[in-house]
């Protein structure tokens, strides 16, 4: 039986598939004509003057500047060069520091998928590529959920970066099992033919409250399409090559935000997410405080893998440890007192005082949640959870 994908002709994917260099130009004269875009730009930019009467003639001069600036973009390469300079800029104004570890034990030249944890739509697969491109690899190719994607330009912008669509939205048990199907094969393709490494976040949403955990569902979605072959599980899970990244936020701008959609789930059974929820979620992630920031890479998964809860585990296992724990980890689980028979380290006045800080800004109601968000990861890393 012929086990497989290589003949696979590369059109199968085009309507999930990242755009190629030579349509790189045609989207990006789309996407500076888009009234849309540029009206966004302006409310993100300068939201008072949106409202008013000259709305209609600085979203001109919005165009007029995004034509002028993405001028030479002929390729995906131009655009993420153009787009390395706004994420050294955002480093710098919204990071204490960013640090990167594990990344000596992969081959420059090897493709690999890259299963992450999910704390931030945007910046998480933002942070690895940046990792990456600054070590001289090359870039991943990112998965997104089709319910980001809501707005024709946000999507262009999304594949023009090199993401792939995961169509979420797929209604009813055939076309759903289809669409993963689609989505199995293009990443054996995507890694195997065209030897481009692969980023998903290790189950579907954020953790928000800053539990990693894989979902074994994630794992057999990879296995899927080489299942149909008669491909063994363990062989095909190996040749994809997996290697599990933790990614750390010391403070996460959305840390408010989402301890309010958990204790409104906890109390009312529900949380209703706004029409424009997740875009102001990608703004916010994008310019909002998160002290230092770390990307840990770990080793490509060996060994025979019975099952995908065994893969499962094994990544959460990289992760827990791959995991970089900061003060406000420590001191939100002393603020819990929670702490029992661990030895907490010592923290200077200035790092407990910026804590405090921090958390007086959340809202009385939501502070038990802001805490266990905070603290979660030091329980996790010490097996209580």
């Amino acid at each position: 039986m012929d086990t497989s994908l290589a003949n696979t002709s590369p059109e199968t994917f085009d309507e999930i598939r990242p755009y190629r260099d030579e349509e790189v130009r045609d989207v990006v004269d789309r996407l500076t004509k888009d009234a849309e875009l540029s009206h966004s730009i302006l409310r993100f930019k300068f939201p008072r003057l949106a409202k008013t009467g000259l709305a209609k003639p600085l979203s001109w001069l919005v165009q007029r500047t995004l034509n002028q600036r993405l001028a030479k973009i002929n390729s995906v390469h131009d655009l993420q060069v153009y787009v390395e300079s706004y994420m050294a800029q955002m480093i710098a104004n919204t990071t204490q520091g960013f640090t990167v570890e594990g990344l000596e034990q992969l081959f420059k030249n090897e493709s690999y998928l890259f299963i992450s944890n999910h704390r931030d739509i945007a910046m998480d697969p933002a942070f690895v590529n940046y990792a990456l491109h600054v070590n001289g690899r090359d870039t991943v190719r990112i998965a997104i959920g089709d319910n980001l994607l809501k707005k024709n330009y946000v999507s262009d912008l999304m594949r023009l970066n090199k993401s792939f669509i995961v169509q979420r939205s797929a209604k009813g048990v055939r076309q759903m099992m289809a669409a993963f199907n689609l989505l199995s094969r293009y990443i054996h393709h995507s890694i195997k033919e065209e030897k481009q490494s692969i980023w998903i976040a290790q189950k579907e949403g954020r953790a928000k409250d800053g539990i990693d955990r894989t979902d074994p569902a994630i794992i057999k979605m990879f296995y899927m399409a080489e299942k149909k072959l008669g491909k063994p599980f363990c062989e095909s899970i190996a040749d994809l090559k997996i290697v599990p990244v933790a990614l750390s936020y010391e403070y996460d701008p959305l840390d408010i935000d989402k301890s309010r959609e958990l204790v409104q789930k906890q109390q009312e059974g529900h949380y209703a997410k706004g029409e424009f929820e997740d875009i102001y979620s990608i703004a916010h992630g994008i310019a909002g405080f998160k002290g230092r920031v770390h990307v840990a890479f770990g080793t490509p998964l060996t060994g025979e893998f019975a099952d995908a809860d065994a893969v499962a585990t094994a990544v959460d296992e990289q992760i827990r440890k791959l995991y970089k724990l900061y003060p406000s980890n420590y001191l939100a689980l002393d603020a819990l007192n929670e702490v029992g028979d661990f030895t907490l380290p010592t923290f200077d006045a200035k790092t407990k005082a910026a804590f405090n800080a921090r958390l007086a800004t959340c809202p009385e109601a939501y502070k038990q949640q802001w805490l266990s968000i905070y603290a979660n990861p030091v329980k996790n890393f010490l097996g209580r959870l």
